[in-house]
C-alpha cells in the first residue's frame, strides 16, 4: 500500500493491484494527455491531466463501494474500472472524440481491444480480476457501472472538483463526500439518492451548468478544437493511421501535425500551438438557427459540408472556414429514494430547481462559425444566408430594467 498527495481529496490509497497498474504503459500515458484538452488557453493553470483525475476517480469509487457495503471482488472490480475508466481517451481527450468515432469506430469507453492487447489484461488475470467485467463496467454494461458513469458517479465528482480548482473558476463546487453518504443500491436501476443527500445533488447538478458555458464550452476552446480536429481529420484522410493517433498523447499528436506533409494541416497546427487562433464570425442559440435541422448526421463531416458551402458563399478557400455545431446537452435527471417510504421518483418532481436548470443548459447552445481575422465580416454575412439565421429584433435588444 502506498499513499499518493493529491491537491483535490488530500491522501489517495494505492494497493498493490492499483499501483501494478498505475505503472503500465497505458496508465502511465495518461500522465501527457490533458484532462481538458484546450482549455489551457483560456485558463494557463488548467494542465492538469488524465492520469490524476483517474487517481481521484478511483478514491472516490472506494469510498462508495464502502459506502453501499459491496464486497471485496466486488469493490476491486469497480475501483479498478475507475482507474482504468480513461485509458481509452485520445490525445487532447475529447478533442479526437470525434475522430475516434469516425474512423476507428469506437468511443474512449470502449476499451476492450485496448485492455487485451496490452500489458493490463494480464496483471488483472494474476490478481483474479476478469477483465471482461472491467471493461463492462466502464462500457456501462454492468449492474455497478452506475459507480463510474451514471446520474450519480463518481467520474463526474472528481471532475468537476478538478477542473474547478485547476481553472481556478469558482463553479464547480461539488460536495462529494455528501453525496457517497447518501447514495444507495437501487437494484437493476443503479446507484440513487437519498433524500438527505437532495441538496448536495442540486449543487453538483448547477456546478455542471455553470462549468458549461465558463469553461467546458468555451468559444477560445471551442475555437481551437475545431481548428485541432480539422487538422486531424485531414490527416487521416490523407493517409495517416487513426489508430495510431488515438493511441498518442497530446505532445506526439501536436508534433506530427506540425510537421504534416499538407500545408493546411500544418499551419492549423502551428497557429493551435502559437496561440494564433480563428475568430467568431457568427455564435448564435437555437432561437436563431435550426438547431434540429442542422444536427442531422452531426459530426466533423455535416460540419465540413457547412462550412464549405458558407466559404464558397464568401468567395474564400473553404479551409479558411471552420463550423462547430455541438450536440444538444442532456437533460439533467437523478433518481431519488425517499427514506420513509422507500418510493422511487425523479428529483423534478421533489426539486424545481431541476427544470430551471435544463431550461439554462438548452440556452446556453451555441452555433460557432468561425474564420481568419480579416475574414470577420464576408464570413458572417455568408453565414446568416447559408444558415438562415433569424435577424435580432427589437424585442430581442430590449433590456429590462
Amino acid at each position: 500500500m502506498k499513499i499518493i498527495k493529491d491537491p483535490v481529496h488530500g491522501y489517495v490509497e494505492a494497493d498493490d493491484l492499483a499501483l501494478r497498474l498505475l505503472d503500465s504503459i497505458e496508465v502511465q500515458r495518461l500522465r501527457h494527455v490533458t484532462q481538458l484538452g484546450f482549455a489551457n488557453l483560456v485558463y494557463p493553470g488548467a494542465n492538469h491531466t488524465r492520469f490524476e483525475h483517474s487517481l481521484g476517480t478511483m478514491h472516490l469509487a472506494g469510498l462508495m463501494c464502502d459506502k453501499l457495503g459491496l464486497d471485496g471482488d466486488e469493490a476491486r472490480v469497480v475501483t479498478t474500472a475507475a482507474l482504468l475508466h480513461d485509458i481509452g481517451h485520445g490525445p487532447f481527450s475529447h478533442a479526437t472524440e470525434p475522430v475516434m468515432e469516425e474512423f476507428v469506430g469506437r468511443c474512449h469507453h470502449q476499451i476492450e481491444g485496448i485492455v487485451e492487447e496490452s500489458s493490463v489484461a494480464g496483471i488483472l488475470e494474476d490478481e483474479g480480476i476478469d477483465p471482461a467485467e472491467v471493461c463492462a463496467v466502464i462500457s456501462g454494461d454492468h449492474p455497478f457501472a452506475g459507480i463510474i458513469h451514471g446520474s450519480l458517479d463518481v467520474d463526474r465528482m472528481d471532475y468537476l472538483m478538478r477542473d474547478a480548482h485547476y481553472t481556478g473558476v469558482p463553479y464547480g463546487t461539488v460536495d462529494a463526500h455528501r453525496l457517497i453518504r447518501c447514495s444507495v443500491l437501487s437494484g437493476p436501476s443503479g446507484i440513487a439518492l437519498d433524500e438527505g443527500g437532495i441538496n448536495a445533488a442540486e449543487s453538483l447538478l448547477i456546478a455542471r451548468t455553470l462549468m458549461r458555458p465558463s469553461v467546458y464550452f468555451h468559444h477560445v476552446s471551442r475555437i481551437a478544437t475545431s481548428m485541432f480536429v480539422y487538422a486531424l481529420r485531414e490527416e487521416v484522410l490523407g493517409g495517416a493511421d487513426a489508430h495510431r493517433f488515438v493511441r498518442m498523447d497530446d505532445a506526439a499528436c501536436m508534433e506530427r501535425l506540425k510537421h504534416s506533409g499538407y500545408p493546411i494541416v500544418r499551419d492549423l497546427a502551428r497557429r493551435v500551438y502559437a496561440r494564433d487562433l480563428y475568430k467568431r464570425a457568427l455564435y448564435v442559440g437555437a432561437d436563431r438557427v435550426n438547431a434540429a435541422a442542422l444536427q442531422q448526421g452531426l459530426g466533423p463531416a455535416r460540419e465540413r459540408e457547412v462550412a464549405v458551402a458558407i466559404a464558397e458563399t464568401a468567395g474564400i478557400p473553404e479551409e479558411e472556414v471552420l463550423v462547430d455545431i455541438p450536440s444538444s446537452p442532456g437533460t439533467l435527471s437523478m433518481e431519488i429514494r425517499v427514506r420513509n417510504s422507500h418510493a422511487m421518483m425523479e428529483i423534478e418532481e421533489i426539486s424545481p430547481l431541476i427544470g430551471t436548470l435544463n431550461d439554462t443548459r438548452r440556452q446556453q447552445w451555441r452555433l460557432g462559425v468561425y474564420t481568419t481575422e480579416e475574414n470577420r465580416e464576408r464570413v458572417e454575412q455568408a453565414a446568416i444566408e447559408v444558415l438562415r439565421v433569424k435577424r435580432v429584433t427589437r424585442q430581442d435588444r430590449l433590456v429590462v430594467t
